[in-house]
């Protein structure tokens, strides 16, 4: 029940909302934390701060810009140089904004399908000789508009629906030593550029619990596949409030 402890994490986009949430929660477990950040310098140095000061040398930040191939190579090398091992990688980084077709440019293509395809998959190439000799888990962050579309949205759900399949796909061909499961949230968290409340209202209407989630729904399903699922792979587990059962 405990073969999680000391295990070395890295978790991209770690340092605020959900990130933040989830290395907190995986550091109350007794996991060590490898925070990527991209421009959040500031919140992941002060993230790494406070888990330090809980259990001393348990969390480090790193910064990369995963849109970067090169950066994308180093970030797993600086991990390995620094930590030795790594145990888990939680592909949590994302990139969403809406492309409406008459508006879309290649560098919206180049930066959402980088940011929530592109990246995962070449972490997961530069990661995965690490992970086969521990023996540990890739957790990769969907979404449930990688199959319920989203208006306005054709880019980002593309690549969250790649992101699945890519999913399954590594599964498959990283078995038996790897796991690799994703997990599609639902309403979490309002956008940072929050909607108006009549929208909001809309959204919470279609979910059958009537509320949106929270990170820590997040946080305990990344738990759960850590720790407690060794025969489960090559699943996408939907936190949702059953919001995908309705048409």
């Amino acid at each position: 029940m405990n073969n999680h402890i000391n295990k070395w994490v890295l978790i991209t986009g770690g340092a605020k909302r959900i990130g933040a949430k989830i290395a907190r929660t995986l550091h109350a477990e007794e996991m060590n934390l490898v925070i990527h950040f991209n421009t959040s310098s500031d919140a992941a140095n002060e993230l790494c701060s406070e888990l330090n000061s809980i259990r001393n040398d348990s969390a480090i930040a790193i910064g990369s810009n995963l849109t970067n191939q090169t950066e994308v190579e180093s970030l797993i090398t600086k991990v390995i140089e620094t930590t030795g091992q790594l145990d888990v990688l939680i592909n949590n980084a994302s990139t969403f904004y809406p492309t409406p077709i008459e508006d879309i440019t290649l560098d919206d293509w180049d930066n959402l399908v980088g940011t929530n395809l592109k990246a995962p998959l070449f972490l997961c190439k530069h990661a995965a000789p690490y992970i086969k000799e521990s023996r540990g888990c890739i957790i990769n962050m969907v979404d449930i508009h990688a199959s319920k579309p989203l208006k306005n949205h054709p880019i980002y759900g593309s690549a969250k629906s790649g992101l699945a399949m890519l999913t399954r796909s590594l599964a498959k061909d990283l078995a038996p030593e790897v796991r690799v499961n994703g997990i599609a949230p639902g309403m979490i968290l309002w956008p940072e550029n929050e909607p108006s409340e009549e929208i909001k209202q809309k959204v919470v209407d279609q979910i059958p619990l009537k509320r949106s989630g929270e990170p820590n729904d997040i946080a305990q399903t990344v738990l759960f596949l850590i720790a407690n699922a060794d025969y489960i792979t090559g699943q996408i587990i939907t936190v949702d409030g059953g919001r995908g059962i309705n048409s």
